[in-house]
C-alpha cells in the first residue's frame, strides 16, 4: 500500500514537470519561434543529442526478386542539417567499375559490387565521385511499399503509361499517366518500370530507359518523404520506425542516428536538390554499360558539397 501510494507521488511529480516542461516549450516557441514548436523542440532535443554536422551516406536498394544480392538503385546523399539544405544524385546501375573497357564484364558494373561486400560499392563510388563516404544505408525495396500504405497512399504524378508484364517475375505493370493515389501495390510497380511491353519506355526529353527510371525513383522518394512528414502521420511514427528498422542495414549507431531526428523533422523538403550522373551508354564485350563522365561527375558533386555548405 505504501509502494502504491509512493508510486503515485512519483508519476505525479513526472506528470507536473512534463507539463512545465510543455509550458517552456510552447513560451520558447511563441517568442524565439514565432510559435513553431517543431523547430523549439528541434533545437532542445539537438542540444540534448549534442552537435551534428553535414553527412554523406550512400544509400543501396537491394533487388529482392532475383536470387542474386545486387543493388538495383544506388544514391549517395548529401545533408547539412545546420544549413537545412540537403542533395541526392542518382547512379546508374550500370555504371562501369573496371580497370579496362576493353575486359569489361557483367561484374564491372557498380550493381555488382554490393554482392563482394557493401565496402566494394562504398569504394566505387568514392572513387566515381571523389568524395569520403560517412556511412552507408542498405534498404530493401520493399519498404518504401510498406510505408506507403502506412501513411494511406501517395498523391504522385505518374509521368507515362506504363503497361509491362513479365510473368517470370510475376510482375504486371499497369499504370495511368497523370496525377494519382499510389498505394504500395502501384508502388511497387512505378518504382521496378523500365519499358513498356512493345520495348518503348520514358520519353527521351524526360530520360529514358534507366535514366527516367532513376528520375522517377527521386521524385517519389522526395514525395514520399514530403507526405510522410505531415502532422496527420505523427500518430503513426511508431509503426513507420518499425517498418524502417526491419528492412534496414547501417552502420549508423542509433545515437547517431536520433541526433539527426529533430533536423529532419523541421526539413524543407524544397530544400532536397536531386541530380544524376551523366554519362552514355555503350556496350563492352556485348554488355550494355553506362560509362560515366568522370571529371563532370567530380565537379557536379564538388558543386552540391559547396551548396549545401554555404
Amino acid at each position: 500500500m505504501i509502494f502504491i501510494k509512493l508510486l503515485k507521488k512519483i508519476l505525479f511529480v513526472i506528470l507536473i514537470i512534463l507539463v512545465i516542461l510543455c509550458g517552456i516549450v510552447y513560451g520558447i516557441s511563441k517568442a524565439k519561434y514565432n510559435g513553431d514548436i517543431k523547430k523549439c523542440l528541434a533545437s532542445i532535443v539537438s542540444r540534448f543529442f549534442g552537435k551534428v554536422d553535414t553527412k554523406y551516406v550512400l544509400i543501396m536498394g537491394v533487388s529482392e526478386d532475383i536470387s542474386a544480392e545486387l543493388t538495383d538503385t544506388i544514391m549517395l546523399a548529401g545533408y547539412n542539417p545546420n544549413k537545412g539544405k540537403a542533395f541526392l544524385v542518382s547512379i546508374p546501375r550500370d555504371t562501369f567499375v573496371g580497370e579496362s573497357e576493353a575486359r569489361g564484364r557483367a561484374n564491372d558494373k557498380i550493381n555488382a559490387q554490393y554482392s563482394r561486400g557493401v565496402d566494394k560499392t562504398v569504394k566505387a563510388v568514392e572513387g566515381l565521385t571523389n568524395i569520403k563516404i560517412d556511412n552507408y544505408i542498405v534498404v530493401k525495396t520493399s519498404m518504401l511499399v510498406e510505408i506507403v500504405d502506412l501513411i494511406g497512399g501517395i498523391e504522385f504524378d505518374v509521368p507515362i503509361k506504363m503497361d509491362y508484364d513479365d510473368p517470370t517475375q510475376d510482375l504486371h505493370i499497369h499504370l495511368e499517366k497523370g496525377v494519382q493515389t499510389i498505394n504500395g501495390d502501384k508502388a511497387e510497380q512505378l518504382l521496378r518500370f523500365r519499358h513498356n511491353n512493345n520495348g518503348t519506355s520514358y520519353p527521351v526529353s524526360y530520360g529514358d530507359n534507366d535514366i527516367g527510371r532513376m528520375r522517377t525513383q527521386r521524385e517519389f522518394m522526395k514525395t514520399v518523404a514530403k507526405q510522410t512528414l505531415r502532422v496527420e502521420n505523427i500518430t503513426k511514427i511508431k509503426k513507420i520506425i518499425n517498418t524502417v528498422s526491419s528492412n534496414l542495414i547501417t552502420d549508423l549507431d542509433t545515437k547517431e542516428m536520433m541526433a539527426y531526428v529533430p533536423h529532419l523533422a523541421v526539413f524543407d523538403i524544397e530544400n532536397l536538390k536531386t541530380e544524376k550522373v551523366t554519362g552514355q551508354n555503350k556496350y563492352l564485350n556485348g554488355i550494355s554499360f553506362f560509362i560515366a563522365d568522370e571529371q563532370e561527375t567530380k565537379e557536379l558533386i564538388k558543386n552540391l558539397v559547396n551548396e549545401i555548405n554555404t
